[in-house]
């Protein structure tokens, strides 16, 4: 007979997939600045590899605050996301559309990322995880914050761009 799961196994498997997730998301982001025209998109990236970083280093301390060895498991809806990324950096490299489709992928990113954060953040405070609770938040935080400058270049310049070398 198989044993029961429960939130705690719940909480335990979706932070071992944000996990993997933001690894692999550390490892495409320097890709993806490389592969941006516009040097604001470009900082953009850069700027939030950093901040990857350190969301990372968060989720190695909510490992730490359940006993649990920091590990990963694939995940399959990031790792078609960036896929599909990827799949716009060479069908649009060297055209004028190309930082409008790297700024859609991220933001596909981010709005997973938010997905998942705000449901551990649930979790968390179901399971009486404070001190988790308020690791998640500041990293939820710096996601939607994130998504917004995204939204904000998109609307101020980058989509312009792309439609007027149309």
């Amino acid at each position: 007979m198989a044993a029961t799961k429960t939130l705690d196994d719940l909480f335990y498997e979706t932070l071992k997939d944000i996990y993997y997730a933001e690894r692999k998301i550390s490892k495409a982001l320097p890709k993806m600045a490389r592969a941006a025209q516009s040097d604001e998109l470009k900082q953009a990236f850069q700027m939030h590899k950093d901040e990857t970083d350190g969301q990372i280093e968060r989720l190695q301390q909510i490992f730490e605050l359940i006993g649990k060895r920091a590990r990963g498991k694939t995940c399959a809806a990031i790792e078609g996301i960036i896929e599909e990324g990827e799949e716009i950096m060479d069908e649009f490299k060297g055209t004028p559309a190309l930082d409008a489709g790297l700024l859609a992928a991220a933001q596909a990113v981010e709005h997973y990322e938010i997905s998942r954060y705000g449901t551990l953040r649930a979790w968390a405070k179901q399971l009486g995880l404070k001190d988790a609770v308020s690791l998640i938040e500041e990293t939820l935080a710096e996601e939607e914050r994130t998504d917004e400058k995204l939204t904000g270049l998109a609307e101020d310049t980058v989509n312009a761009a792309a439609k007027k070398a149309a």
